[in-house]
């Protein structure tokens, strides 16, 4: 064709170009697969935005770049995370309590920390490429590096405070809950609960330490929780407790026939029967590594008539370790409570801690305000070491646990003793569960209910008996007995007057309470001990 013909040619019957390399992908997008927008014309504003977005909501970083399938996938993969976290924040909460109580699945937890933290850093750093112009100057590179860095730091930080927490948790199931721990009156070949309707927990507070020889436990409560509701009901025992019984089947009977006698009164208290039992008898009761333990478990389970399962010992020593490592706790003290001091000796206290709501206490002036006795009762010791560890619970919130768990597991190795076996872990998972949300009462054997010195403990049992079973009916008068009910004062004048053939007389009703009134602030007695005035101390 001459050149003159290609010049009169229409427009519309040019011939077709020849085809570009790279543009059938461009024409499918085209057609509705897609179209990227250009990495160039994204602002650097827009990509850190994304970028921080996309930290926050795994895949949107790839979306806006165009990649839609792994972009989509991503996210898919965010969300099943998502929904795996709120499902062990609500109905899962008990599956993951599980797992922090066993080592081996322990293991899979940080290794899971581990993957997850890395994935999460590589979603935000692929992402924030995938956004970033092919052609950035350098300061627009070194902002977004900068970011990134941030993001990362963010990142791997916690996860990095959640694994020492997993590692930290794991030393101290195998601190605390050892395998090999032997015990004369535990078990662990059997199911851990079995059957049982209540379990019973031997709390103890051991006051050893610096200048005190062996360990004096100076608390003694007994948590009897129910199995099928979580309702608990803690029995205290004074300090000052004497002659404590033990099982008719236990060796133990038969060496203290009248109950506990050490040869003096005051180290045949119940304090001491810890230390003092074991020392006079050693190996009596078989192969145990704590024997001061299961000699209170056997007497404190006779004298209430209890099954007497597992116990925990706190020694007091470390205690204000413990309170430091979470911060401090907050008290109300409605009273003078003394520094020291020796009421053996008179001798008077260092100083006291005054009256007043909310204080806040370092481990110190906390070990103080539990162990101070000095002109005061036995049992406003009791109820101050109680308001002790419900302030130890309040303090210990997620955050605190967090920063000072490492702090706090090994503070918690050197203080605390017991001899719950691993394989019952699992089961006070559950039933920590159900007391969170039930009923807890206080039962104190005062003077009110017993005579420390002559203690009635046929009568302890059955205040022990009607505080457990409290909406039982109660039993026909029998045609045999006229006697009446006997008033609390009368209570064991009315136990000794008990004949055979005569129904007997009921115990006085137990102050069952709630556990937090004496932990509350009493303006009126708290303004009555300032008006006094502070009692003397040693230096005046």
């Amino acid at each position: 064709m001459s050149d003159d013909a290609d010049l009169t040619r229409p427009i519309g019957d040019a011939p077709a170009l020849p085809p570009v390399p790279g543009t059938r992908g461009a024409e499918r997008e085209a057609e509705g697969h897609g179209s990227r927008q250009r990495p160039e014309s994204r602002s650097l504003v827009a990509v850190l935005v994304l970028t921080v977005v996309n930290a926050v909501v795994w895949g949107t970083a790839f979306l806006a770049s165009g990649r839609r399938r792994l972009g989509a996938a991503v996210l898919v993969l965010f969300l099943l995370l998502v929904a795996g976290g709120v499902w062990v924040a609500t109905a899962g909460q008990r599956t993951a309590a599980r797992l922090l109580v066993d080592s081996g699945s322990l293991t899979w937890v940080l290794a899971g920390i581990v993957v997850l933290a890395l994935a999460w850093i590589a979603v935000v750093v692929t992402g924030y490429r995938s956004l970033l112009p092919r052609r950035s100057s350098r300061p627009r590179l070194a902002l977004g590096a900068l970011l990134v860095v941030a993001l990362v730091a963010a990142i791997a930080y916690p996860a990095y405070r959640v694994g020492t927490v997993a590692v930290a948790q794991r030393g101290l199931l195998d601190g605390v809950f050892a395998d090999d721990r032997e015990s004369a009156t535990v078990d662990d070949s059997v199911d851990p609960f079995g059957t049982k309707e209540r379990v019973n927990v031997l709390l103890l507070g051991g006051d050893g330490g610096e200048g005190r020889e062996g360990v004096r436990t100076d608390t003694v409560i007994v948590a009897s929780i129910a199995t099928e509701t979580g309702v608990t009901t803690l029995f205290s025992l004074p300090r000052n407790l004497e002659d404590l019984p033990f099982p008719a089947d236990s060796p133990l009977a038969a060496i203290y026939p009248d109950g506990f006698d050490a040869g003096s009164e005051s180290e045949s208290l119940l304090n001491a029967v810890y230390r003092n039992g074991p020392a006079q008898h050693p190996g009596v009761l078989g192969a145990t590594d704590d024997p001061g333990a299961d000699f209170l478990k056997l007497g404190v389970g006779e004298a209430l008539g209890l099954e007497i399962d597992y116990f925990v010992l706190v020694n007091l020593d470390g205690f204000s370790r413990l309170v430091d490592a979470l911060g401090g706790i907050t008290v109300n003290v409605n009273y003078y409570v003394p520094v020291n001091g020796n009421p053996g000796t008179g001798e008077l206290p260092d100083a006291y801690i005054a009256p007043g709501p909310d204080q806040r206490m370092d481990g110190t002036t906390a070990l103080d305000f539990a162990r101070g006795r000095f002109g005061l009762t036995d049992y406003d010791r009791m109820d101050r070491q109680r308001c002790t560890i419900t302030a130890i619970i309040d303090a210990a919130d997620p955050i605190t646990l967090l920063e000072q768990y490492q702090e706090l597991a090994a503070t918690t190795q050197d203080i605390v003793s017991t001899d719950i076996p691993r394989t019952a872990l699992d089961d006070f998972v559950d039933l920590a569960f159900l007391v969170k949300d039930a009923e807890v009462r206080s039962v104190v054997f005062d003077t009110s209910l017993i005579d420390p010195a002559y203690p009635d403990y046929d009568l302890v049992r059955r205040i022990v008996s009607d505080s457990l079973a409290p909406a039982a009916p109660a039993a026909p008068a029998s045609s045999a007995s006229s006697t009446p009910p006997a008033a609390p004062g009368d209570q064991a004048a009315g136990a000794e007057g008990d004949t055979a053939g005569q129904t007997p007389t009921p115990p006085p009703a137990a102050p069952a309470a709630d556990v937090g009134d004496a932990c509350a602030y009493d303006p009126v007695r708290a303004q009555e001990a300032l008006a006094a005035g502070q009692p003397p101390t040693r230096n005046g």
